[in-house]
Parts: structure tokens; C-alpha cells; sequence
């Protein structure tokens, strides 16, 4: 019985075939559409893991940081470098403590000009967040002190202004002033984010709050902590240290923010998930319009073929027979735009993720899952017609015209 409805079914899905695919669009839509914004949110995901990992396991970002709680109101208050210095100096198993602050400006090279970031931090940044130099050098002692004017740039600062030629003595000038360049940064490619890495011009923090900020806010300190050392230990040594330097009693909360790399990456992680399935929920919605497209060819399929629902009743067709040939009917044109749905999104998938820079992650999961659902919303939506097929008058039926 169910290989004859098969049978019929495919007979009347290619006997107008047009109609049928104008039918499964909406499907095609909806399983293409859940099964990219996956894919790409999940490969958007594991690139923002990896470059979090890539600073290290090991590794606090401290910010000043606003905490709420009854009946009061902690601001946030900047730190100074002093505090990096003190974090480094007075807590053991700490490998290196970054201070940095970062503002965008219009820098200037040659007749050129490109808006950029510009970063003003100490000779540590560079060892906390892994970046190496391809040319030239890293800044003198000195010269941090002293807050003189040189630059290390990234490689898109290279090729905007100077053409990828040789850098490194050039002069660029930032917010009135000029810098030297006196290294160059290896290539770090796109953020999870969409993100330039490589689109970084990286001043001296005195030269920094001298000649841009004015004043001596940190907004900032990384730290990397050794390897063998217990990070819970160190973050908890770090915490009642800034709470004495920022002179924070007892019954104050943080008015800063320690967040290891691990939490760093959990947070991100559980955002976007949320952000996956938010995105996925709403490309879902194509789907049950597909199926409502589904149950109205069905309907009109219905109509069409009431004389032939009635004679095969008239003729000892049961009411089971006819409900099922015309639900598997449905569950067909649903499965077909499903299968049309996966091929597509697999297609686009492979070729987004390539515009946009991040990871290809197949997921059999969430391609099964669009698959049935689809098959699902078959059924679903094909069993009214099915019913009202099944449902005929025989006699009423063979009348129709």
C-alpha cells in the first residue's frame, strides 16, 4: 500500500512540476537559510576561540569597570601605569603586565592618509598578546620613558600608505605630531569580528598620553601569568592588590573587572550561541510559511482531483488509503525542498565563510535537524488536506465537476 501511494505520489508531483517547485521554495528558503546562519555563526565562533586562545591560557584582561549593587553606585576609575608597574613588581608567577589604551585617528604618510587604531602600550604588549616583528625593532628603554615619537605599524599601514614599500624610517603623523616607524609587525589577518589586526599603528603609552590623550588613564592592563603558576591564585592576588592601591574598603565592591581568557571565551561563546539560535529561530520562520504553501497546493490539489478521490472510495478504497497517498504526497514535497534546502546551504556556506574569513564547520547535526524539521512541517501542514481527502463523500465526490 505504501509503495503504490509512492508511487502516485511522484506520479502527481512531476505531472505539474512547476507548480511543485513553486510549492517547495518556501522550504527550500527556510532550510537554506537555518543552515547557513549556523553554519557561519558556529565558524564566526570557533575563530573569536582561537584568537582568544592565541594570547594564551594564561592571561587576565583588567578593565576599570562599573559595578551595581542596592542602594549604590561604584563608577569606574581609569588605572594608572603605576598599577601595571605594581602588579609586575609585587605578585609572584606574573610573566609580563601590559598597560595599553587605544583610540582611532587619521594618520598621514607621503600624501597619503588612512584611519586607523592607534594603540599606545609598552614593549610587554607585544609579548602578552604573541605579536612578532617581521622588520626592525621593538622600542628602546628610552625611548618609553622619554615618550619619544616612533611607531611600529601593522601590514595594512604598509600597503594604505606606503605602497608596500620598505617602512621602516618613514615618518607618519598622527594628531599633529610625526613618528618614526622603527618596526613592522608580522601579518595577523581578520578578527572574529570582521576585525583588521593588521590595521595598527603602536606608539610608546607616554608618547600616547602626552601627544593624544593628555592625561595618564590606563582604560586597560593585560597580564600574563606563567605557565606552572595557579591562575585562580595570581587573579586573586591581583584583585586585593588593586582593591589597596585604589584604596577600596571592606564593604566597597570592585569598581574594576579581571576576566581570565577561559571566561573570556566562555562569555563570547555562550553569546553567540544565543545569537546562532536567535538568528536561526527567525530564518525558521520561512519554514512554516513554506508549509502553509504546501497545504495550500494540497488544498487546491484536493479540489482538483475530487472526481478521483471519489471513484477510488466509490470502488472500495478506504479512507486510510486515500489520507495516506495524499500526506505522503505532502511529506515528498516537503522532503524534496528539505534535500534542494541542504545542497544549497552547503553550498553557500563554503562560499560565505570564504568572503568572510572564518572557519567552514560542518555540522551533520544541524543539517539532520532542518531535514526532519522540513519533513515535519510535511506532515504537519499536509495532514488537513489529507483529511478532507479522506473525509469525501463518495457519491458528492464522483458529482464534482
Amino acid at each position: 500500500m505504501i509503495g503504490n501511494a509512492l508511487l502516485l505520489a511522484l506520479r502527481q508531483i512531476f505531472r505539474n512540476p512547476m507548480r511543485s517547485v513553486l510549492t517547495v521554495l518556501g522550504i527550500v528558503i527556510g532550510v537554506a537559510a537555518v543552515i547557513t546562519m549556523v553554519t557561519i555563526g558556529n565558524g564566526a565562533t570557533q575563530q573569536v576561540k582561537e584568537q582568544i586562545s592565541s594570547l594564551g591560557s594564561n592571561t587576565l584582561m583588567i578593565r576599570p569597570g562599573q559595578r551595581m549593587g542596592p542602594g549604590q553606585n561604584v563608577g569606574a576609575v581609569s588605572f594608572k601605569e603605576s598599577d601595571a608597574e605594581a602588579l609586575a613588581t609585587q605578585i609572584a608567577g606574573i610573566r609580563a603586565v601590559s598597560p595599553s589604551r587605544t583610540s582611532s585617528h587619521l594618520v598621514v604618510a607621503g600624501g597619503k592618509n588612512w584611519q586607523t587604531s592607534v594603540i599606545g602600550t609598552t614593549n610587554a604588549y607585544f609579548d602578552v598578546n604573541n605579536l612578532n616583528l617581521v622588520e626592525g625593532r621593538f622600542f628602546e628603554s628610552s625611548e618609553e620613558r622619554a615618550g619619544s615619537a616612533v611607531c611600529i605599524v601593522g601590514q595594512t599601514i604598509k600597503k594604505e600608505l606606503f605602497d608596500n614599500e620598505d617602512v621602516l624610517g618613514k615618518a607618519i603623523r598622527i594628531k599633529g605630531f610625526s613618528c618614526q616607524v622603527v618596526g613592522l609587525l608580522e601579518p595577523k589577518g581578520q578578527s572574529g569580528m570582521g576585525q583588521d589586526r593588521d590595521d595598527v599603528v603602536i606608539i610608546p603609552l607616554n608618547t600616547f598620553q602626552r601627544r593624544i590623550s593628555g592625561n595618564t588613564r590606563v582604560p586597560l592592563i593585560t597580564v600574563a601569568i606563567d605557565e606552572n603558576s595557579d591562575i585562580e591564585r595570581v587573579k586573586e592576588s591581583a584583585r586585593l592588590l588593586l582593591r589597596e592601591r585604589r584604596k577600596l574598603s571592606s564593604s566597597d565592591l570592585d569598581n574594576f573587572n579581571i576576566l581570565d581568557t577561559s571566561e573570556l571565551i566562555e562569555t563570547i561563546s555562550k553569546t553567540s550561541q544565543v545569537m546562532t539560535a536567535l538568528l536561526g529561530a527567525v530564518a525558521a520562520v520561512s519554514l512554516l510559511v513554506g508549509g502553509i504553501g504546501i497545504m495550500n497546493i494540497m488544498l487546491v490539489s484536493v479540489t482538483e482531483r475530487t472526481r478521483e478521490i471519489g471513484v477510488r472510495l466509490a470502488i472500495g478504497a478506504l479512507e486510510r488509503e486515500v489520507l495516506l497517498q495524499f500526506l505522503i504526497e505532502s511529506i515528498m514535497l516537503a522532503c524534496f525542498g528539505g534535500l534542494i534546502g541542504v545542497i544549497l546551504a552547503f553550498i553557500a556556506s563554503v562560499a560565505l565563510t570564504q568572503v568572510m574569513g572564518v572557519p567552514f564547520i560542518f555540522s551533520p547535526s544541524i543539517n539532520v535537524l532542518a531535514f526532519g524539521f522540513a519533513a515535519v512541517i510535511g506532515i504537519i501542514f499536509g495532514y488537513f488536506p489529507a483529511r478532507r481527502a479522506a473525509k469525501m463523500d463518495p457519491i458528492e465526490a464522483v458529482r464534482h465537476e
